[in-house]
């Protein structure tokens, strides 16, 4: 019996897959539990439109994260720290205080989670980071450390 998964099933595959059971497992397991559906022609259109819309909603995530990555390749933030001598900050530039500068001075707003240090930021001076925006897009943003 052919039918469309309606949610992963471990053992026979994802979402949305189109996958050959036993008339048995279909009608005892997958169809009161609502893991599955019958492959009508009813179903498989249904199936083909999610999937359609769920890869346009796709490609509008992708767009929108690439100019926004674009956005932030042209700006620099500028951060004004404590510090001490010899060109040392008083403690390290954090994640957070990247996310709030981006939000004060380009009025974006970026998780700082996203936000990739290679290396904690000690000292006074320029730096890029990393910035996850969409899993296929990863924009550089310069930072400016200067002393307060």
């Amino acid at each position: 019996m052919k039918i469309v998964l309606l949610q992963d099933v471990k053992s026979l595959g994802k979402a949305g897959a189109l996958v050959e059971v036993s008339e048995g497992y279909a009608r005892n397991f997958l169809l009161p539990k609502k893991l599955g559906a019958p492959a009508t022609a009813e179903n498989l259109n249904t199936l083909k439109l999610k999937k359609a819309n769920a890869d346009r909603i796709a490609a509008e995530q992708l767009a929108e994260a690439q100019a926004l990555a674009k956005r932030l390749e042209a700006a620099e933030v500028k951060l004004a720290i404590k510090g001490g001598e010899n060109g040392k900050t008083y403690g390290s530039v954090s994640t957070k205080e990247i996310a709030e500068a981006v939000k004060q001075q380009l009025s974006l707003e970026i998780d700082r989670k996203k936000i990739v240090l290679a290396e904690p930021i000690k000292s006074f001076g320029s730096f890029e980071t990393a910035v996850k925006l969409h899993k296929d897009v990863q924009a550089k943003l310069k930072v400016q450390v200067v002393e307060a």
